[in-house]
């Protein structure tokens, strides 16, 4: 059955290594058993850090939960002191990968170029990449959205012309909402999402499935429903309770969704 909502996590540099292993043990053990998990519509991925990649990947085997990495390098192998490779990444077991997220252009300086070359390498390894997409400063949701969809363009327009195929996922980000204590409104995020999926959805290179990611958390699923494919969540889904209960949500979801067809 196709996956009909998408609910993703980074634990991006908040876990030590075996604090990560607990959670994924008390993440796995929820996932293992949750309703929403049984009928195959929910699609779940986690990024952990990089040294705890391997162990998560045993921690989730035999559960939904699919498991990658928050960055890679947009070459398969040479003299890159540091960096990992798609193709690494794809033979431990990895099926997703993060690209262009705020704080990698922020802190390291990462270009579209660059974004567009991981982009590719990740179809080229058949990694979904979970990139990243939306505008720096407040405006309104029209110009949100001809800002996430130029970048998802350029992310993508390299490997498409390649001719690589594969699915990704269009994680809308607005940078300004990333952390923020007043996060971006329902109605805003609702309206973008949407118009992104209007204009990105479809094609024959892969299926390409929209989320929101800007600090989102419990709660902000039930207020969106069908106005996004997804969630990609940050330190709301750290806490085991808050993961659950925003699987508690999807059940609902996906219920709403069965009465309406």
């Amino acid at each position: 059955m196709k996956p009909q909502l998408t609910l993703g996590v980074s634990l991006k540099m908040y876990f030590g290594y075996q604090q990560t292993l607990e959670w994924s043990r008390q993440i796995a053990e929820i996932v293992g058993h949750h309703p929403a998990t049984q009928q195959g519509q929910v699609e779940l991925f986690v990024f952990p850090s990089l040294p705890a990649i391997a162990p998560t990947l045993e921690a989730f085997r035999g559960t939904v939960m699919k498991v990658g990495a928050q960055n890679m390098f947009w070459e398969d192998a040479g003299a890159y002191t540091g960096e990992v490779s798609g193709a690494m990444l794809h033979e431990m077991g990895c099926g997703y990968v993060e690209i262009g997220h705020a704080e990698r252009r922020r802190y390291f300086a990462e270009t579209d170029k660059q974004i567009a070359d991981k982009t590719t390498a990740a179809l080229r390894n058949q990694l979904i990449p979970v990139i990243c997409i939306g505008e720096a400063e407040r405006c309104s949701a029209a110009q949100a959205i001809e800002q996430a969809v130029e970048q998802a363009h350029q992310a993508l327009g390299p490997a498409e012309k390649q001719g690589l195929s594969g699915d990704a996922i269009l994680a809308y980000e607005p940078q300004w909402a990333i952390g923020a204590k007043e996060p971006a409104s329902a109605d805003f995020i609702g309206e973008v999402c949407q118009g992104l999926a209007q204009r990105l959805v479809g094609g024959g290179s892969g299926e390409r499935r929209v989320i929101y990611g800007g600090s989102a958390g419990p709660g902000l699923l039930s207020q969106l429903g069908s106005r996004t494919g997804g969630l990609f969540l940050g330190r709301f889904s750290h806490q085991p309770a808050a993961y659950k209960a925003i699987l508690d949500e999807a059940l609902i979801f996906l219920n709403n969704q069965a009465d309406r067809s």
